[in-house]
């Protein structure tokens, strides 16, 4: 099949918008997976949009059994963890986290010199179960090893992971295989994005407004898309004023039971139980936590 025309494109099975909440220390975040309208939609878990001003951001807390990717769109923001790990992503940068067995860290957005709220993407991915005891790993990606393809004068499409119009990211970077795509569509622009056979698949609207097939979505919509094509199509007319920016998300489908309390994410309740218990104990993956704080976090105490 040709990465530039696809056979079928998918049917949208709903498109909701993300309502604003808070979340972490006086941050605000629109959250779209993870919520009543799409829970557990395998392999994620959750999306966040945050929005984080001043001093305020998400102090010391641990998490077990999933990946996170951060993806930051404004700003820069300081990360630092029990294994001694610390860095900053900037403006354009991602972050692939893999909590495995355990991890403590925090994530601190720097206040902005203008005033302006550091913001961005936080995507969280179940891991195979197989792998949900590994030791937990980073892989910063930069903005400039992300490759950039130009299908017309009116798209321009980050590739983060996976594969567009015969240009490929990087490989590797979460154990979970997901893609993620960064398109800006002029009016006038259109684009045709194949997704793996059978992987699950949304698209997040960050700005403008676009159609979907004939279905207009706005900023800050979720689409939803079911399994039955190849891809997806999506367009600006020509009579609309702005540019519109999507992200577009696909992972593979994973065959096992999820439960999840908060950071903690297992295939039962004994395994819930058990990650609550070691938490709590500091034990089984989590014996770097004790006596450990983040020296980022202390900003805001």
């Amino acid at each position: 099949m040709s990465l530039s025309a696809i056979v079928k494109p998918r049917t949208i099975s709903k498109l909701f918008v993300a309502i604003e909440q808070s979340e972490g220390v006086g941050a605000r975040v629109r959250r779209s997976v993870g919520t009543a309208r799409l829970r557990n939609f395998s392999p994620f878990l959750m999306l966040d949009h945050f929005f984080v001003s001043g001093k305020a951001g998400f102090p010391d807390h641990g998490h077990r059994g999933q990946e996170t990717i951060t993806y930051l769109l404004h700003g820069q923001v300081d990360h630092e963890d029990f294994t001694g790990s610390a860095g900053t992503i900037d403006e354009g940068d991602l972050q692939f986290m893999t909590a495995g067995r355990g991890i403590m860290h925090a994530e601190m957005p720097r206040p902005q010199k203008d005033g302006s709220a550091v913001t961005g993407l936080q995507l969280w991915v179940d891991l195979p179960e197989k792998l949900k005891g590994c030791e937990p790993r980073y892989r910063d990606l930069r903005k400039e090893e992300i490759p950039i393809v130009k299908p017309s004068d009116k798209v321009e499409i980050k590739v983060i992971s996976g594969e567009s119009y015969g240009v490929k990211s990087l490989q590797d970077l979460a154990y979970t295989p997901v893609w993620m795509i960064d398109a800006t569509i002029k009016p006038g622009g259109f684009i045709s994005q194949p997704l793996p056979e059978g992987w699950n698949a949304f698209a997040y609207v960050l700005e403008g407004d676009l159609l979907c097939g004939t279905t207009v979505a706005k900023q800050y919509n979720n689409i939803v898309f079911d399994r039955d094509g190849d891809g997806v199509e999506m367009s600006v007319p020509d009579n609309y004023e702005k540019n519109a920016r999507i992200v577009i998300v696909a992972g593979q489908v994973l065959d096992q039971e999820v439960v999840q309390y908060g950071p903690f994410v297992a295939v039962s309740k004994e395994k819930i139980y058990e990650a609550v218990m070691d938490f709590q104990n500091m034990t089984n993956g989590f014996e770097r936590a004790r006596n450990w704080e983040s020296k980022i976090a202390k900003m805001i105490r």
